[in-house]
């Protein structure tokens, strides 16, 4: 039986090894820290009772991702799904993304009809729409209408965003929100693309929030791995392939460390095109213990899994333009509530928030002070009932995870060029030059999000290239 080890256990590295053990290959998995996940772990801080997720916290793609359905996820995970998926507010005023697009219209007023327009062809295809995204862009389209439609639509979303937000503030607001979870605010149709795929996504299957944590889906993949025979090591940090006796490596790390860790193995050209990974601008969390629910002046916002800060989608986009040279004085924010719906988070009786922001590449700055004054605005009354609060900076980020550099949550620019050249242009992007060698982190494509399609495809590419075989023969 032919050895694989994978280095890095966040989803795509779980991914990879269930897919490699599922074909019957000697998998063993190296996580450097002593808990499994990545950036999706769900553990306390600072010895509280309550449990944080680490990095991410509600998962969009988690529900379009073939990775996810066909490794067992979606049926080993509760996934619980608010019937309010976001919210955004500007001021005094909120735009609500239902899980119903028409009802999301009908509250938009007059710049309802534009958003339905732009959306509704995506959510009646979306899982069309899943299947074509979350796989290379590089290819032959497997359903070439839809691509179609995503392309019109995205060009209409640019145009609300950057052209006519005035006319429609609140429809421009949802839409400008979803965009900005792409740090950097590109103007471009790669920022304009990833924001209207989370947009539909909201309104088609919902932005799920996983009972027990982010770590749910880390342990029901990781699951996967040991019952065909993986092995999971924590604890144990790789920094040279010598470390291992596997022929075959997988790197579920950031571009930088799989060069790195491969050394002389790669291709010179490889190695420095992996060394000068293009990167997007860090992220500064806070991890919340309440005394109660969040008091909302909008009582809506108590139903939203999600609720986006930072006003007009004009002032959200200088935001995170600012962001990358210095730590916006108002940024814009993503807040998740996830106690909520899922009691397991937190003691009794208490709440946890997860709020974050942009900031500079590897910045220090610590957001907290921002990030809950624009909490209290929104919710007057918010800062007498904290308990606990727990700030991750964007170095402290790196600290955590070190696939996360400086900060940086999208594991490499995801404008255009960054979308297509992911670390170069290939058709088989997660191959690296030399035999055995293998990159499946969010580094490659697809990207960003917790879908495993990274260590997905890059598993398949492995056991293709290796063995001349494919996933559904080992299935």
């Amino acid at each position: 039986m032919s050895a694989v080890a994978v280095i890095g256990s966040g989803p795509n590295g779980l991914a990879a090894a269930a897919v490699a053990a599922r074909a019957g290959l000697d998998v063993t998995v190296y996580e450097a820290n002593d808990t499994l996940g990545g950036a999706a772990r769900t553990q306390p801080l600072g010895g509280s009772a309550a449990r944080f997720d680490l990095g991410s916290a509600v998962h969009p793609m988690a529900l379009q991702s073939p990775a996810m359905r066909e490794l067992g996820v979606l049926d080993a995970v509760d996934f619980i799904i608010p019937e309010l998926s976001f919210a955004h507010v500007l001021d005094d005023r909120t735009a609500y993304a239902w899980r119903d697009l028409e009802r999301t219209a009908q509250d938009l007023g007059a710049g309802g009809a534009l958003y339905s327009r732009l959306l509704s062809p995506l959510v009646q295809r979306m899982d069309e729409l899943g299947d074509t995204l979350l796989n290379p862009l590089l290819k032959v389209p497997s359903h070439p209408v839809t691509l179609a439609a995503f392309g019109a639509s995205t060009l209409g979303g640019m145009g609300l965003k950057d052209l006519f937000s005035s006319k429609h503030e609140r429809a421009a607001a949802l839409y400008a929100g979803c965009s900005a979870h792409v740090a950097g605010g590109s103007r471009g149709p790669a920022n304009a693309g990833a924001g209207l795929f989370l947009a539909a996504a909201a309104h088609a299957k919902g932005w799920p929030i996983p009972r027990g944590g982010s770590q749910a889906i880390s342990d029901a993949l990781a699951e996967q791995v040991k019952a065909r025979g993986g092995r999971l090591r924590t604890g144990q940090r790789v920094t040279s392939l010598g470390q291992l006796p596997e022929d075959i490596v997988l790197f579920d790390t950031s571009a930088e460390m799989a060069g790195q860790i491969a050394g002389n193995r790669l291709p010179s050209k490889l190695s420095k095109a992996l060394a000068a990974t293009r990167r997007s601008p860090g992220s500064c969390l806070v991890h919340y213990v309440l005394s109660e629910p969040v008091p909302w002046k909008d009582p809506v916002l108590a139903q939203a899994g999600t609720v986006h800060l930072g006003g007009t989608a004009a002032q959200v986009g200088r935001a995170e333009r600012e962001a990358k040279h210095r730590a916006p004085g108002k940024p814009f924010m993503i807040v998740s509530q996830p106690s909520v719906f899922d009691g397991s988070r937190a003691p009794h009786g208490r709440q946890v928030l997860w709020a974050y922001c942009h900031v500079p590449l590897g910045s220090p700055a610590d957001m907290s002070g921002q990030i809950r004054s624009m909490i209290e605005a929104a919710a007057p009354g918010f800062s007498e009932l904290i308990i606990e609060s727990h700030v991750v900076t964007a170095q402290g980020l790196e600290a955590q995870n070190a696939a996360l550099v400086g900060g940086d949550l999208s594991g490499g620019t995801m404008d255009l060029l960054g979308s297509i050249r992911r670390p170069v242009i290939s058709t088989d992007p997660w191959y690296l030059g030399s035999k055995g060698l293998y990159l499946v982190s969010s580094a490659v494509p697809p990207g960003p999000s917790v879908h495993g399609m990274g260590g997905f495809l890059g598993a398949k590419s492995m056991l293709k290239r290796e063995f001349g075989i494919t996933w559904e023969d080992s299935m």
